[in-house]
């Protein structure tokens, strides 16, 4: 049974969506605060972290910097809606993905899935540790390496390295890997995808030759320069 943690501060809602997630299968952990939930997270394991932005205490995003810092749990942030502000930063600090407020309870379902299909995937026992150029990636363990240096990744960013690594020299459209990474269509003015592939940038090191290693095709995607 996959463990989420939800840290809003709502308690109408939180109670909703516990009975809703509870009969999906899923085991519900509650925090109504920001400082709670930042403790429950580091604290125990969880699958994913469903986290509200307006919190009191600490923010969302005080939560979810302070949890990268020393850990890299999958979070879905729940926003306001028309805030693409609060979706910019939540992306830049970390999150995997987002959700609107008010939303559809189907979909929250389908986005929560998705995320731990997908990093249930990248940790299979069978998959074993592949050198690529410089970089060493170990899915079962959702570690990358460059020169046995560990990379802090999310999951996130640890799926999408994966994914152009495996494709390398190839075109992979934005299409692509929004349904292959993030488990969603890409729809229009959605920039979830692109600021992933901007923190992944920033946090791989510079190759020996001095070459890029990801190509942007603008308004088609990217391609691995190996």
């Amino acid at each position: 049974m996959n463990r989420i943690l939800l840290i809003d501060d709502d308690l109408g809602l939180s109670e909703l969506l516990g009975q809703l997630l509870e009969l999906e299968g899923f085991n519900l952990t509650f925090a109504h605060d920001g400082k709670t939930g930042l403790q429950r997270a580091l604290t125990a394991e969880f699958d994913l972290i469903l986290l509200d932005v307006m919190l009191p205490q600490m923010n969302g995003f005080e939560v979810l910097k302070a949890l990268r810092a020393q850990k890299q749990t999958p979070v879905l942030m729940l926003t306001a809606r028309g805030d693409e502000i609060d979706r910019v930063v939540g992306l830049e600090i970390g999150a995997d993905d987002y959700l609107p407020k008010p939303f559809n309870d189907r979909e929250l379902v389908a986005r929560i899935k998705a995320i731990i299909r997908r990093t249930q995937a990248n940790s299979t026992p069978t998959s074993q540790p592949h050198q690529y150029g410089d970089l060493n990636l170990d899915p079962a363990r959702q570690e990358a390496f460059c020169h046995e240096q560990l990379l802090l990744l999310t999951g996130t960013e640890f799926s999408l390295l994966h994914i152009m690594l495996q494709n390398a020299g190839e075109l992979m459209t934005k299409d692509q890997l929004s349904e292959q990474v993030l488990g969603k269509k890409l729809m229009p003015f959605d920039r979830s995808l692109d600021m992933h592939m901007s923190n992944l940038r920033k946090k791989l090191p510079d190759r020996s030759d001095g070459r890029p290693r990801v190509k942007t095709l603008r308004g088609k995607g990217y391609i691995w320069l190996p």
